[in-house]
């Protein structure tokens, strides 16, 4: 082996199946850096390609890796309602700038079975006029779930929007107890 092939970050992943459908994970030596909502054999492939790209190595298939094992844990144990916070190291590669500071302040700010606002969390980050800029840094959310962008609500108390469908924004918040259970 040469030596940029040592050099060469690896980036593993597998797909956990939950109450909102297959999670996909992926995970670098510097920790979790992707979660991915509905991952079906599609969206898998599209994942993969993007990762790719953006990090420069070919994701490897490895549900066994000791990078993913505490990830993998402690999604089924959040998803078993066992879990409410998640202790995990993250690689925030894949977003920097503006979206990196909301989304660092969501993950270290919000807790479970609480919800903010888009302009409330634009003033925790001492940018009181950018309510839309923090809905936008939601959408780009690496991490979804780990880091809770759906907490992140509307002022007027409507849901907002969701990346991985407004459904499934219904089915966290409902299994943190800020919704009620959704009947069918």
């Amino acid at each position: 082996m040469n030596s940029h092939a040592q050099d060469e970050q690896q980036v593993v992943w597998a797909v956990v199946g939950t109450d909102i459908g297959p999670l996909l994970l992926a995970a670098t030596d510097d920790g979790l850096v992707n979660v991915v909502f509905h991952a079906t054999d599609a969206v898998r492939e599209k994942t993969r390609d993007r990762l790719a790209s953006r990090l420069g190595t070919t994701p490897v298939e490895a549900p066994d890796a000791p990078q993913l094992a505490e990830a993998i844990r402690q999604v089924e144990a959040y998803f078993a309602g066992e879990r409410r916070d998640f202790e995990l190291p993250l690689d925030w590669s894949l977003i920097s700038g503006f979206n990196r500071q909301v989304l660092r302040e969501l993950a270290s700010g919000v807790s479970y079975g609480s919800v903010v606002g888009y302009g409330d969390l634009a003033r925790r980050v001492g940018q009181p006029g950018a309510a839309q800029a923090v809905g936008v840094a939601m959408g780009a959310n690496p991490l979804p779930v780990v880091v809770p962008c759906h907490r992140v609500v509307e002022s007027d108390g409507g849901i907002g929007g969701f990346g991985g469908g407004l459904e499934t924004k219904r089915k966290l918040l409902a299994l943190e107890g800020v919704l009620p259970e959704p009947l069918f």
